[in-house]
C-alpha cells in the first residue's frame, strides 16, 4: 500500500479514535466511593433525605452507559422575578438564563440535546393518570444526552448550575424529567461520524487511484 493510502485511511481512523475517546465514558459504573462523594455533595446543598435516596437508587443502578434524559415541559404562563432576572421576564427568558450556562457545561462534556421541539397538539393518550386535566397539556419536549451517569452528577453538582436552576424552576408549571438507557439509537453521532469518515475515505481512495498515473511498461530489446 502507498503512502497515500496509508495517510488516507489513516487520518479518519485517528479522528474517528479521538472522537469516540472523548464521546464516551470507560470508566464504569459509579464506585461505591464517588457515590458516598455525590451524597455527600447533595446533602451540603441541603436536599431531603428523601431526594438524596431517589439519587442514591439512580447511581447504584449505575451499568456506565450513556443515557438520555426526557424531558416534558410546561411553561409557567406568568413566571414570578428571580433575582438576577430582569421583572417581567417570560418563562421562555428564564430557561434561556438557565440554558445559557447549562450548554456550555453540557457540550464541554460530550452531552448535548438529540431532539427538541414545540408541542403541536394536547395529549393524545393518558392511560392510568388520575389528574387528566393537569397531565393532557404540554408545551414542548425533549431529549438530552449525557455521557454517563458519572457526567450528569458533575454537571448538577456545579455550584453555578444549581444557583441558576431557580430560573428553570420560575420557568415551569409543572415538567417532567425521567432517564433513559437506549436500546435502538440510529442517530447515535459515533455511528454517524463512524459512516460518514468510512464512506469519505473510501471515495477518496477511489478517485485518486483512478487519478494516478499509469507506471510505464518495462521495455525489453
Amino acid at each position: 500500500m502507498s503512502r497515500r493510502r496509508i495517510l488516507i485511511w489513516a487520518l479518519p481512523t485517528l479522528v474517528y479514535t479521538a472522537f469516540v475517546g472523548w464521546y464516551t465514558d470507560f470508566g464504569g459504573p459509579l464506585r461505591e466511593a464517588e457515590i458516598a462523594t455525590y451524597l455527600g455533595r447533595f446533602e451540603a446543598l441541603g436536599f431531603s433525605e428523601e431526594r438524596r435516596d431517589r439519587i442514591r437508587r439512580f447511581m447504584t443502578s449505575d451499568t456506565g452507559r450513556q443515557f438520555l434524559m426526557v424531558n416534558i415541559i410546561d411553561y409557567a404562563d406568568d413566571p414570578p422575578d428571580v433575582a438576577g432576572a430582569e421583572p417581567g421576564e417570560s418563562a421562555t427568558q428564564l430557561m434561556n438564563r438557565y440554558m445559557e450556562h447549562m450548554y456550555a457545561e453540557l457540550f464541554s462534556r460530550a452531552c448535548h440535546p438529540m431532539v427538541m421541539g414545540e408541542a403541536v397538539h394536547t395529549a393524545l393518550d393518558l392511560v392510568g393518570v388520575e389528574t387528566l386535566a393537569t397531565a393532557e397539556r404540554w408545551d414542548m419536549g425533549a431529549l438530552f444526552r449525557y455521557r454517563s451517569r458519572r457526567t450528569f452528577l458533575e454537571i448538577v453538582t456545579i455550584p453555578e448550575t444549581l444557583g441558576r436552576h431557580e430560573f428553570k424552576i420560575a420557568a415551569l408549571d409543572k415538567t417532567i424529567a425521567y432517564p433513559i438507557e437506549t436500546q435502538l439509537n440510529l442517530g447515535d453521532p459515533r455511528v454517524l461520524l463512524g459512516l460518514l469518515l468510512l464512506s469519505g475515505a473510501a471515495l477518496t481512495d477511489l478517485l485518486t487511484t483512478r487519478a494516478a498515473p499509469a507506471l510505464p511498461s518495462a521495455q525489453f530489446n
